[in-house]
């Protein structure tokens, strides 16, 4: 793929897994992060970052346009932040701040992580910042959003001990249970995998359509969004065996 991307929440759980995909998928690929990602090759190029507020600051320094695909694995828990206010914070206003620069400068696709039973009418705080996230990132108008909606995910959590607890419960009865069921749990390198696979599968099917109606490419497209749901992110990533 001859493009460039660029992706925060790097070091999360998803987040290094996709580091890792998009850097061999994309000919560049740009990683705004407090931290070095674990993995790091010669296509990324880094852009550390002590707060998140400053985004627009980087933003001025890096080449993003319309031959940039983004992606958000940006997240925490209200556990980790410390308060409500600073969990919506980072999960909402960060998403929304990130993915309106990258709006402003011309890119078309974005990919955004978010989670299964994100509702704006939830009681849980979770589920409604992260719907909230969802339908304002969907206002913009991408010309084509993916939102991720993943289970229960499967990998080493730092300061998250109620899953940590419930990985290693699944983890005996993961035989018994069919990956055909909703709430089936998915690692996160699964996910990673499926955003990087609809990333490029994206791109395949644009190439196309470009060539079948280039007489029509400086029409203005209308958004699309696609729901990417665990269910569908298990089937695309099943290993038969």
């Amino acid at each position: 793929m001859q493009q460039k991307a660029i992706l925060i929440g790097a070091t999360g759980l998803v987040g290094q897994h996709l580091a890792k995909q998009l850097s061999e998928l994309y000919d560049t690929l740009i990683v705004i992060a407090r931290r070095p990602p674990r993995y790091i090759n010669a296509s990324m190029r880094f852009y550390q970052v002590s707060d998140f507020d400053n985004l627009a600051d980087v933003f001025a320094n890096i080449g993003v346009d319309a031959t940039t695909d983004a992606f958000s694995c940006l997240g925490t828990t209200k556990k980790q932040a410390g308060s409500d206010e600073a969990f919506r914070k980072v999960d909402y206003d960060y998403n929304v701040s990130f993915a309106k620069l990258c709006f402003d400068r011309g890119v078309k696709n974005f990919f955004l992580l978010s989670a299964m039973n994100a509702d704006v009418d939830s009681r849980f705080l979770y589920n409604r910042v992260k719907a909230e996230t969802e339908q304002t990132i969907m206002s913009l108008g991408f010309e084509r959003l993916a939102v991720f909606r993943p289970s229960l995910l499967l990998g080493k959590h730092k300061g998250r001990p109620i899953e940590s607890i419930s990985q290693k419960a699944f983890k005996i009865i993961s035989p018994l249970v069919s990956e055909s069921l909703p709430l089936h749990p998915i690692s996160a390198k699964r996910v990673a995998i499926s955003m990087a696979m609809t990333a490029h599968d994206m791109y395949e099917r644009r190439k196309y359509s470009d060539y079948r109606s280039e007489s029509k490419l400086s029409e203005s497209k209308p958004s699309m969004t696609d729901i990417i749901e665990n269910k569908q992110m298990l089937a695309m990533t099943r290993v038969k065996k």
